[in-house]
This record gives C-alpha cells, structure tokens and sequence, in this order.
C-alpha cells in the first residue's frame, strides 16, 4: 500500500517458510539457529566467527510460505505450506521466541500474509538455506514425553491379537539415509 512497515540496519533478513508439518520443535530449533549462526565476521576481520546475538544485529523476519513451494510440471503448488489461520499464530510464536532469547527491539517482521515488496542489500553475498531437521525416529533421541507416548503405544499393541513379528514391527527404525539431525556450526574452508 505504499507504506513502510519495517526496515532493519546490519543483520540478518529471515525469509521465514512454515511447512504444514511444522512442530513447535521445529520452531524452537529455527529460533535457536538464528539467533547462533555464526554469519560475521569478529572484531579482527576473521569470518564467520559472530553470531547476530554476538554482534548485537538485527532481524527482519518475513513470512514467506512460497517457500513450501512443489512444482507440479511449470506450476507452483503451496499444499505443502502450513494454512493462513494456523501458520499466523505459528509465525507470531517464532517472533515472540526470537524476542525473549534476544533483545525485542531488534526483532522486526513484515505485515503477515500482505503482498510485500522486499529490498533486500545481501553482503558477500551469504545466503543461508535452514531448514529444521526430521524429528528423531531413534528411541535413543527420543524425548521423555515421546517415549512415554510410545510406550503406550506398545502397550495398547500387545493387549492385541497380533503376532510377534508384527508387534517389532510397530517400533520405530533409524533411517540410514536420514540426517543425524547434527547441530554443527556454519563455517567454511575459504578465505576472502
């Protein structure tokens, strides 16, 4: 509508896609990330060495579920994209999280599900894809409330009048192609 509704000095402009499988797990993890990758340079030139936080930087987020995009031969598809009534409250609940792990004021968004225009100045330019890992299908990494929920489960199946082999059947098994859903660092070989 001609207006300015946000703008943001040095720091990190998220393009903020949420997936209709999206957990607050994967909030949690998305926020931690943002706020941590280390995208900076220090105080002495060395690269990729200071996070937003570190650096005291900013953040405009914008939401932006063409992110979600499938190609169905030359169309985009956005079935993949959470739905508007649920993906606002999702996305204000990113923003409220960022704000109270950093300072508010540093935390900018768009206007929800408006048409924007987005001028973007990308230093380098460095442009990060994020994407939150696969929730863990491992017992081992499995949290206290997700095994208890599991333990349920087995529970309910042997009162059941399956066979055995169908029962370990119900366990969960370790992709071997999966991600470890490993949380390294942004760093790189290359000197500028």
């Amino acid at each position: 509508g001609g207006e300015q509704v946000s703008s943001i000095g040095r720091g990190i402009c998220v393009l903020l896609g949420i997936s209709a499988d999206d957990t607050q797990r994967d909030a949690e993890y998305i926020v931690r990330k943002i706020l941590n990758l280390r995208l900076f340079e220090d105080e002495s030139g060395r690269a990729w060495a200071k996070s937003v936080m570190d650096r005291e930087l900013e953040v405009l987020c914008v939401s932006q579920f063409t992110l979600q995009c499938i190609l169905k031969g030359n169309k985009p598809d956005f079935h993949a994209a959470m739905p508007a009534e649920l993906a606002q409250p999702f996305y204000n609940s990113i923003l409220e999280s960022m704000r109270s792990a950093y300072r508010p004021e540093l935390i900018k968004d768009g206007k929800f599900g408006a048409s924007m225009q987005v001028n973007i100045q990308n230093d380098g330019p460095v442009t990060v894809e994020l994407t939150s890992p696969a929730a863990p299908t491992d017992p081992k990494q499995l949290s206290k409330l997700e095994k208890q929920q599991l333990r349920k489960e087995k529970t309910r199946s042997k009162g059941s009048s399956e066979s055995g082999r169908e029962k370990s059947s119900l366990r969960p098994r370790q992709d071997a192609g999966a991600s470890s859903g490993a949380e390294g660092d942004v760093s790189s070989d290359r000197e500028s």
